[in-house]
């Protein structure tokens, strides 16, 4: 039987921090769904699910055991309805530990039998956000470190019409 995780997020926009924990995901597991996702706490998006969705298969075309999906409801009922065995969550800051585990807690009441998994980020992705992306790139700087070169144009062109 075939393992497979999922990786949840907003990915808005999708980081080269985010591609890091979604390449090292797709060597644990032999099979990876990166799954954009609504995120109720955060302002409206910048971009739509399917331009999310579309930056992400653009950056991991050469993963060929990760494919991507988007889902608007609870991510417990979403990695089961898929056999998921793992979700997969990258962890930059300690800051981002404590919501992280309240999630994974949460996750586990829901699905017992699958497991969260966390990648800490390599460390040159520490300070990496799609939030730091956005800011960036609307205060007229380079977002070519930040995010893969596939997508770049694209991302600085929706920040200039903003």
């Amino acid at each position: 039987m075939a393992s497979i995780a999922v990786c949840p997020g907003s990915f808005d926009p999708v980081t080269i921090g985010h591609i890091n924990i979604i390449t090292r995901a797709s060597k644990l597991f032999d099979k990876v769904i990166v799954v954009v996702m609504v995120n109720s706490r955060k302002n409206s998006a910048m971009f739509s699910p399917e331009e999310r969705m579309d930056f992400i298969r653009r950056s991991i075309s050469h993963l060929k055991n990760v494919e991507v999906d988007f889902y608007d409801g609870l991510l417990a009922d979403y990695v089961v309805r898929k056999g998921a065995v793992a979700i997969v969550k990258g962890l930059r800051v300690l800051s981002d530990y404590e919501d992280e585990f309240k999630q994974a807690l949460t996750n586990k009441r829901l699905a017992q039998n699958v497991e969260t998994i966390f990648l800490v980020t390599d460390t040159e992705y520490m300070f990496l956000s799609s939030s730091v992306v956005k800011e960036v790139g609307s205060l007229g700087g380079e977002i070519g470190d930040f995010v893969p070169p596939e997508i770049k144009d694209d991302i600085m062109k929706r920040i200039r019409e903003r």
